[in-house]
């Protein structure tokens, strides 16, 4: 990516101030929409969350102690403060090595609770004082805070690997009904896959088609830019986008919601003001039409397009930029935390624009490109609100929005055995580059992510 800089608060990133936040949040409780949906990316087995524990598991089996500040060893010290303990599965901890095995082994094999063979939004994440809820279900008291439709309902997609439908379905089956009565509201859940057929084919480190064991080729789900077929197939107007993993305990359901609310009202007065110039433009096109729009592409989204040959030219180069998805992403301050971060860019046909770029899109040998990431003030959390119609009405088809090219090689392992996998443009990556997007700082307190399973003890996951 030929990167001009980072985008910051200066340039690129909106930050509003307290009255800012309110104008945002009532914009939405005052707009029109029509339908809304949760969209949830939700990953396979959690393997990558147990890594460090199926590591010290097989130390321990092999006969060696883990030190006390290892991984599996915090787990064991502090197993009642996890909300998936109890003293059937787990005993009464002490600090032995036997203990240190005993509540691995209760954690990720099939005798226990097998969580390293389970999908991320199934795992008992938080405790309360009469429940104990799974990630899928913090997504659905967060969807009935911010996300009800104008009849009571809540649209949830959820995208899951076809073999945990049966796992899922068990745990909304479990709170859907209690959740209903509670909160006066009725979901309407649906479970999407990605499509087999956007698989790619896995090489070995030398280039070569990485076989199984049977001698088979190995081909594998194409990371989350697949899902963009699967958003195509969404018919609301307004879709939240958050990932299965990224909740907090229900103290900081208020934080969350009014901030979700804040980008969708965000997303909603941005429509409105792109829909508002596609009509001008339908109606009175003009020279003074055309430098307005210039002004606010530029001013709102970091858009600068090039010199037209024509006023002609010129008015439907602007048309074809304003009429586009639309998506709204919330940034977070950059205090450590792994993920994407936001950048202006200038893309093949001349035209700046904001994008998220992942590290392994930034060319480490360009020394400008390595500048503006050490000059990068956010990063990406997966917040996102998206706009889906177009000014007359009609849904978009995203799929010409999808930046091809944008794809990408990453390090992954099978069977323990190192792999290159091809993964198609990102979700919000290359399979949104050519969305009109707006970024707009949110607090820390709503990125909550449960990257490893000690991410559990964190205090936004604590009573």
């Amino acid at each position: 990516m030929k990167i001009v800089g980072p985008a910051t608060p200066e340039r690129g990133i909106k930050v509003l101030d307290a009255d800012a936040v309110a104008q945002a949040d009532d914009y939405y409780a005052k707009a029109q929409i029509d339908g809304k949906a949760k969209f949830v990316p939700a990953s396979g087995a959690a393997s990558r969350m147990f890594k460090d524990m199926f590591s010290g598991l097989a130390t321990l089996e092999g006969g060696e102690d883990l030190p006390a500040d290892a991984p599996g060893s915090v787990l064991a010290s502090r197993i009642k403060e996890f909300a998936f303990y109890s003293p059937e599965v787990f005993g009464e901890p002490e600090d032995s090595p036997a203990y240190r095995k005993h509540a691995l082994k209760a954690l990720l094999s099939e005798e226990g609770l097998a969580y390293g063979a389970k999908p991320k939004g199934v795992l008992k994440f938080h405790r309360y004082k009469d429940e104990v809820r799974t990630a899928i279900a913090e997504h659905l008291v967060e969807a009935q805070e911010y996300m009800r439709n104008a009849d009571g309902t809540c649209n949830l997609i959820v995208t899951i690997s076809p073999e945990h439908k049966a796992l899922f379905e068990a745990a909304v089956a479990e709170v859907k009904p209690l959740y209903e009565k509670r909160y006066g509201v009725k979901y309407n859940i649906s479970f999407t896959y990605q499509d087999k057929e956007t698989d790619t084919v896995a090489v070995d480190p030398s280039n070569q088609p990485f076989r199984k064991a049977d001698g088979t080729i190995l081909f594998r789900p194409a990371g989350h830019g697949a899902l963009i077929y699967n958003l195509n197939k969404v018919e609301e107007e307004l879709v939240s986008i958050k990932n299965i993993d990224n909740v907090s305990h229900e103290k900081y359901l208020p934080v969350t919601a009014r901030y979700k609310k804040v980008l969708m009202g965000e997303a909603l007065r941005l429509r409105d003001t792109i829909f508002g110039f596609l009509r001008e433009l339908d109606s009175n096109p003009s020279v003074e039409l055309a430098n307005r729009i210039e002004r606010f592409l530029d001013r709102e989204l970091c858009v600068q397009i090039p010199l037209a040959r024509s006023e002609s030219e010129r008015l439907e180069m602007l048309r074809a930029k304003l009429n586009r998805p639309i998506r709204v992403c919330g940034m977070v301050r950059n205090e450590g935390e792994p993920g994407g971060g936001p950048y202006i860019i200038a893309g093949k046909d001349g035209c700046t624009s904001l994008q998220i770029l992942e590290s392994v899109q930034i060319n480490k040998e360009d020394k400008g490109a390595m500048e503006a990431m050490g000059e990068a003030t956010h990063f990406n959390p997966v917040d996102i609100v998206c706009c889906l119609r177009d000014y007359k009405g009609g849904h978009f088809d995203l799929l010409p929005f999808v930046d091809q090219e944008a794809g990408f090689i990453s390090s992954k392992s099978y069977e323990g055995r190192p792999l290159k996998a091809l993964e198609l443009p990102g979700l919000w990556n290359g399979a949104m580059s050519d969305w009109n997007t707006l970024f707009v700082e949110v607090p820390a307190e709503t990125f909550n992510p449960v990257k490893v399973v000690l991410d559990l003890l964190r205090p936004a996951h604590q009573k």
